[in-house]
């Protein structure tokens, strides 16, 4: 059966992975819409990543609608440091020629879920969670109407990448992510401590370049992207975080983790947008969502290989 989903993403190289893995795979997945938020790189940018990704992957048809340009507490952060200037360094590709959809992303988000059945529609956020987290507060309805929210976002062993103590997608808006951990919704999430196990070895890599154009690129953004991760950790290649969420979707198996309490910190200057997680479940507090701890890497970057394949 076909899941219907909205992409939220801020690309970022490894959100336009997840983005091509997505519209690769139309018989598992319905991309209903993609929505633009700011992040790695400022809304402008992320929006013309997303058309970018599309047109690369021929499908001009989907809908990308632009989003939140800031958190919704807080200032912007964002990530160059990593992704470079344009969210997309690495190969350069053409200017989309597709245009924005006229609706606001928050706006769509909430009447696609009060269009559709209840419980049929995923969200996808690879970013900070600024755009979901102003739907459910502006339409407090549609809350119950998610059929699943799997988001890359947050660690527990792992802890952060941005922050001693945060992972950088719940760092830049701790308040959206507050919001949609106590939105009762079904939530899977999809830590550092997955994605730093679904490393960018030089033989994926290669893999993805015998691919064809689509490859071409994949490889080199990844060979860009997995620069930064590789002088800070001293690893043999990068993490792919983003793709995660989308693999979920394709195949959980390759996934394992457990059904606990996640918090969100959002008073402490020494712990802002930490998820606080409860894997040993030490409190009493109420599970929440899904904590994913562990891939099959292997797995993993063969189902990325053989989607992109398609393209």
């Amino acid at each position: 059966m076909t899941r219907k989903i909205i992409i939220d993403t801020d690309p970022g190289q490894d959100d336009a992975v997840a983005i091509l893995l997505a519209l690769a795979s139309p018989e598992e997945i319905e991309v209903l819409g993609i929505t633009a938020v700011a992040g790695n790189v400022p809304l402008p940018l992320t929006s013309k990543n997303a058309r970018i990704v599309c047109e690369l992957a021929g499908k001009t048809g989907t809908r990308v609608f632009e989003g939140c340009d800031r958190p919704m507490a807080r200032d912007l952060v964002t990530a160059e440091y990593v992704h470079g200037k344009t969210g997309l360094d690495g190969i350069v590709l053409p200017d989309p020629k597709m245009q924005v959809q006229d609706a606001h992303a928050v706006d769509f988000i909430i009447e696609t879920l009060r269009a559709e059945p209840a419980g049929s529609v995923t969200l996808c956020p690879l970013g900070p969670l600024t755009n979901i987290g102003t739907a459910f507060q502006k339409a407090p309805d549609i809350k119950e109407k998610v059929q699943e929210i799997v988001l890359m976002g947050g660690a527990y062993f792992e802890v952060g990448n941005v922050t001693p103590a945060a992972e950088f997608n719940i760092y830049v808006d701790p308040e959206a992510a507050d919001i949609v951990m106590k939105s009762g919704a079904k939530i899977t999430i999809m830590p550092l401590d997955v994605s730093h196990k679904a490393l960018t070895t030089r033989p994926r890599i290669e893999a993805f370049r015998a691919l064809g154009h689509v490859g071409e690129v994949v490889a080199s953004w990844t060979d860009f992207f997995e620069r930064f991760d590789m002088e800070k950790y001293g690893s043999e290649g990068g993490p792919l975080h983003d793709p995660t969420v989308i693999a979920y979707l394709l195949k959980p198996d390759l996934f394992t983790g457990r059904h606990i309490n996640v918090e969100i910190e959002l008073q402490s200057d020494l712990t802002r947008g930490m998820t606080v997680a409860d894997w040993w479940r030490v409190t009493d507090r109420a599970p929440n969502a899904t904590f994913m701890g562990d891939i099959d890497a292997e797995g993993f970057f063969a189902l990325l290989t053989e989607r992109l394949a398609r393209l």
